[in-house]
C-alpha cells in the first residue's frame, strides 16, 4: 500500500459543530451533584453556543451513574433526539464498587447507543479523588460536560451526513 496516497481522490465525511435544528437529551446523575451540576452547565453552554434552542434540549435527572444507560436508551427509543449526552461523576472510594460502576456505566452507554442507533456521548467522570473531579468539571482541565456536548453535536451531524445518501437511494427505488 502506498504511503503517500493522494487524499484528494477520496470523499471525506465529518460532522459539523452546529447544533441548530438538532434535538438533544442530557442525562445527568444527581449523585455527586456538586460536580455534575458543573458538567451540566458546561454541556448546556456548548449546546447553546453551537446554536441549539433551549426548547430543543431536555435535561433528565437520574439517581446515579448506573441509571444513566437505561434512561439514555429509553430516550433514544422515543426517536425525538439526534444525540444524548450522558453526564455523571464516579469518585473512587475504599471499596471495589468504583470499578463496577465505572465499567457498567461505560458498557451500558455504549450498548444503548449501538442498540438504538443514536449517538450518546460519555461525559461520566471516573476519577481518583474530588480534586480531579472538580478540575475536570471546569476548574483546571476544561469542562468535560462541554466536551461531551461538542462530541454529541458532531456525531449527530455526522450520522445525518451518513444517512442522507441511504435515504436518497431508497427514494429512487
Amino acid at each position: 500500500m502506498a504511503a503517500n496516497a493522494d487524499r484528494s481522490k477520496y470523499r471525506e465525511v465529518q460532522g459539523e459543530l452546529t447544533a441548530a435544528g438538532l434535538h438533544f437529551a442530557v442525562v445527568v446523575s444527581r449523585f455527586n451533584a456538586f460536580v455534575t451540576e458543573r458538567l451540566l452547565t458546561g454541556a448546556l453552554d456548548a449546546l447553546t453556543r453551537a446554536g441549539a434552542k433551549a426548547g430543543d434540549i431536555d435535561v433528565v435527572r437520574v439517581p446515579g451513574a448506573m441509571e444513566i444507560p437505561l434512561a439514555a436508551q429509553h430516550l433514544a427509543e422515543t426517536g425525538r433526539y439526534d444525540a444524548i449526552i450522558c453526564l455523571g461523576a464516579v469518585i473512587r472510594g475504599e471499596t471495589p464498587h468504583f470499578e463496577y460502576v465505572c465499567a457498567e456505566s461505560s458498557r451500558g452507554v455504549a450498548q444503548s447507543a449501538l442498540r438504538a442507533g443514536v449517538p450518546m456521548s460519555y461525559g461520566i467522570l471516573t476519577v481518583e479523588n474530588l480534586e480531579q473531579a472538580v478540575d475536570r468539571a471546569g476548574l483546571k482541565s476544561g469542562n468535560k460536560g462541554f466536551e461531551a456536548a461538542m462530541g454529541a453535536i458532531e456525531m449527530a451531524n455526522l450520522i445525518r451526513q451518513i444517512a442522507k445518501p441511504a435515504a436518497r437511494k431508497r427514494s429512487r427505488k
